[in-house]
């Protein structure tokens, strides 16, 4: 439940999304430049026309800075729900998915992100063949066991096979959905729906009561393909939304992989197109796995354990009042606002100590007043 105190930040952010002409892309181009919403909104026309792709129009828009009536709605719905925002500037937010050109200024979620975990999708037919249905609960089961994440569009057929596949494995899960989180779709999968919060996140880049119109599924097949690091296409026909994904992903420079199936089915045509197009044939999950980073998990296990260390060495170099700050910072860019409001002293005196850090090579500055350990 969204608590007060986010109340006037949250619809600054559902604010300037509004803004006619402010897309994903722009969205995010402000947000570098400026580094927060609000900070977008009391910016000046000058300073707002040094943006790339913002225009008068868009300008003059952003400076009477005026909340629509169905901002202040989308709001209060949301007080009324369980349903958290993570936006682009906060530490929840997928790594991959602010990778890609166009990502969502911000998330509905229910359930728990994992901005690190390593993603694989499964995408496919709404109607599969037996033969579809066993080798993505298969391979998903197998996935998800090794500690990779799921990740599908909670449609029927494949998609709801690839999710039961990753709770089986014991593992999590993510589906995106193509509605709001309060308009469930398809309806034969709410238990699913609350199955995968508990063990993952459902989430969507549309307002709570948004519809399943045919439009938003491409949209959302962008944000499946982004969170992960490849797509696996099990049974696809030549006109499937799954080869859109497919495709993003390639786009997207993340792997794209197909199983193989009945040569004379027509459900299997898509997938065998992208097996000619380059696409990696896979048949068990070490086809997968031969084309991911090398002892991936093993990797990123190994890597934290270096980064402890290495953090315990330089925290000894530390007064007690630097350590406390490092050790609010991560690889992932905060704000000196957000750190504002973890810390007791104020904006003055935790610049000067962020300096001291920086001269000492402990921390990095970036765009906007961000800072992360280097």
């Amino acid at each position: 439940m969204i608590k007060n105190k986010e109340a006037a930040e949250l619809t600054s952010w559902f604010a300037l999304k509004s803004v006619f002409g402010v897309g994903n892309s722009i969205f995010k181009k402000l947000i570098e430049r400026f580094g927060s919403p609000q900070k977008v909104f009391e910016a000046s026309e000058e300073e707002l026309l040094q943006v790339k792709n913002v225009k008068p129009s868009i300008a003059s828009v952003i400076l009477k800075n005026v909340v629509p009536d169905k901002v202040k709605k989308e709001i209060e719905l949301l007080y009324r729900t369980d349903f958290k925002i993570v936006t682009i500037t906060d530490l929840n937010y997928p790594e991959l998915l602010l990778r890609i050109s166009d990502p969502p200024p911000f998330l509905y979620v229910y359930g728990n992100l994992e901005p690190t975990s390593p993603n694989i999708a499964f995408v496919g037919s709404r109607r599969p063949t037996e033969y579809g249905i066993n080798t993505t609960v298969r391979m998903c089961k197998e996935m998800s066991s090794l500690g990779f994440t799921i990740v599908s569009g909670m449609a029927k057929g494949i998609d709801t096979k690839a999710h039961e596949g990753a709770l089986l494995g014991s593992g999590k899960t993510v589906a995106i959905l193509g509605s709001g989180l309060s308009n469930i779709y398809p309806r034969e999968n709410i238990k699913l729906f609350y199955e995968i919060a508990e063990r993952g996140a459902v989430i969507s880049e549309f307002p709570l009561k948004t519809e399943p119109e045919a439009h938003n599924f491409p949209i959302r097949n962008r944000i499946i393909s982004g969170l992960c690091l490849g797509t696996v296409v099990v049974e696809a026909a030549l006109n499937s939304g799954s080869l859109i994904t497919a495709s993003i992903a390639v786009d997207q420079n993340r792997e794209v992989f197909a199983v193989p199936g009945n040569i004379t089915s027509y459900k299997s045509f898509g997938a065998h197109r992208l097996i000619k197009q380059g696409a990696k044939l896979v048949t068990n999950i070490k086809d997968i796995l031969e084309e991911l980073p090398q002892n991936l998990l093993y990797q990123n296990k190994q890597e934290e354990a270096s980064a402890e260390k290495e953090d315990k060495e330089i925290f000894e170099q530390f007064t007690e009042e630097e350590a406390e700050i490092f050790n609010l910072l991560s690889a992932k860019p905060i704000h000196i606002d957000d750190l504002v409001g973890k810390l007791s002293f104020d904006t003055s005196k935790l610049l000067s100590i962020l300096l001291t850090l920086e001269l000492k090579g402990a921390i990095k500055k970036i765009h906007g007043n961000y800072f992360k350990k280097n």
